[in-house]
C-alpha cells in the first residue's frame, strides 16, 4: 500500500546523501517534498502540517548540524516522527481479569468486520484462548451466514440465534441485535469461553441509526475493547468516519483492513493522530492468517523502505515451528521414537 509514498520519500532522501552539511534551504526543500508526498498519499492535512513542522524544527536543531552524517540524521528524525503519528508504541489487547474478555467490533459496512472477527478469533485461539463469535449484525444481507462460515474456517464456535437479514438491503432494523449481543456474552460465561468477539452491523455511510445501535450494544455488553475497523483504502474519508465513530461509540483501538490494497494509504497515517486511539491490528489479505499486530516502529521502517526485519524473523519462526510440528506428527503416526 505504501509503495508510492516509500518511493517518494526514498528519492527525497537520496538528494541529501553525500552532503557534509545541510543548509536551511536544504532542510526546507526536503520538508517541502515530504509534505507533497504525504498529501499525495491522502494523509489528513492537519496531520501533515503537524508532522512536517516537527521534522523541520528537529532538522534545524543541533542534532543534525552536529551530526557526522546529517542526511542519515534527517532520515532518523522522519522515522521517529512517523512512529509518533502512527501511535508511538505497540498496544496489546487489554484482557479482563475476570473472563470473558468482551471485544466489540464497529465500523462501516464493507470495512471487513466479519472477516476480521474470524482472523482475530483464530489469532486468539492460537494463543491458547477459547473465543466465541457473536453474530449481532442482523442488518446486512447474509451477515450471520458469513460469520458462521468464517467461524467454521477458524475452528471456533459462533453464537447465532437469529438468522438476520436473508433478503435485500433494507433500512428497517431486523431482530434485536442488542439482545443477541447480551445473550452471547451470557452464553460465553456458561460455556466458559474466555473471549467474546461481537460482530455488529454497519452502514454504507455514517448515520444516527447505526451509531445508536452500536452505542446500545456497547452499553449492554460493557466491552473491554471496542475495535474500530476501517478500510485503509478510503483516503481522506477516513478522518471524518473515524471522528464520527469516536464520538458515537468511543472506540478503544483501531484495526486497519485491506492494508494489502494499492490505494494511497493515508488512513493509516491519519487515524491514530486524529482520534488519539492506537492502531492495534492490521488485516492484510483474504486468508484468515493474513492478520498481524500493528507495530508503529516496524510500519515506519516499511514506509521508509528500511525493511521490516523483525516481522520477517517472526514469520520465519512461525513457518519453522509449523514444519517441525508436522515432522513430529509424522513420526508419531509411524511409531518412531
Amino acid at each position: 500500500m505504501f509503495n508510492s509514498l516509500s518511493d517518494r520519500l526514498t528519492a527525497t532522501f537520496k538528494n541529501l546523501r553525500g552532503r557534509g552539511r545541510l543548509s536551511e534551504a536544504d532542510i526546507d526543500a526536503t520538508v517541502r517534498e515530504i509534505r507533497r508526498a504525504l498529501l499525495d498519499a491522502d494523509v489528513a492535512v492537519p496531520v501533515v502540517r503537524e508532522f512536517t513542522a516537527a521534522v523541520r524544527e528537529r532538522a534545524l536543531s543541533a542534532e543534525v548540524s552536529g551530526a557526522l552524517n546529517p542526511a542519515q540524521q534527517v532520515v532518523k528524525i522522519v522515522n521517529d516522527e512517523l512512529v509518533s503519528i502512527l501511535g508511538g508504541q505497540t498496544r496489546p489487547l487489554q484482557l479482563s481479569k475476570t473472563p470473558p474478555t468482551v471485544i466489540m467490533l464497529a465500523g462501516l459496512q464493507g470495512a471487513g468486520k466479519t472477516t476480521l472477527a474470524g482472523k482475530l478469533a483464530l489469532a486468539l485461539k492460537e494463543q491458547g484462548h477459547t473465543p466465541l463469535l457473536v453474530a449481532a449484525d442482523l442488518q446486512r444481507p447474509n451477515a450471520v451466514t458469513q460469520l458462521s462460515v468464517v467461524a467454521e474456517r477458524a475452528g471456533v464456535p459462533v453464537y447465532a440465534p437469529h438468522p438476520g437479514n436473508q433478503g435485500a438491503e433494507t433500512d428497517v432494523v431486523i431482530g434485536d441485535p442488542v439482545g443477541v449481543a447480551r445473550d452471547g456474552v451470557a452464553e460465553a460465561k456458561v460455556k466458559q469461553h474466555d473471549v467474546v468477539i461481537v460482530d455488529t452491523a454497519g452502514r454504507l455511510g455514517v448515520d444516527q441509526v447505526l451509531m445508536q445501535q452500536a452505542s446500545d450494544i456497547r452499553d449492554a455488553v460493557q466491552p473491554d475493547e471496542v475495535l474500530f475497523v476501517i478500510d485503509a483504502m478510503i483516503g481522506q474519508d477516513a478522518v471524518a468516519t473515524a471522528k464520527a465513530f469516536e464520538e458515537g461509540v468511543d472506540f478503544t483501538g483501531v484495526v486497519l483492513s485491506k492494508l494489502d490494497g494499492d490505494a494511497r494509504g493515508g488512513a493509516a497515517l491519519s487515524v491514530a493522530t486524529v482520534t488519539g486511539r492506537p492502531i492495534m491490528f492490521a488485516s492484510t489479505g483474504e486468508k484468515l492468517t493474513d492478520f498481524e499486530v500493528f507495530h508503529p516502529d516496524r510500519m515506519a521502517s516499511r514506509i521508509l523502505d528500511m525493511g521490516d526485519v523483525l516481522t520477517l524473523i517472526e514469520q520465519a519462526e512461525k513457518a519453522f515451528d509449523a514444519e517441525e510440528a508436522a515432522k513430529m506428527a509424522a513420526k508419531v503416526e509411524k511409531g518412531e521414537d
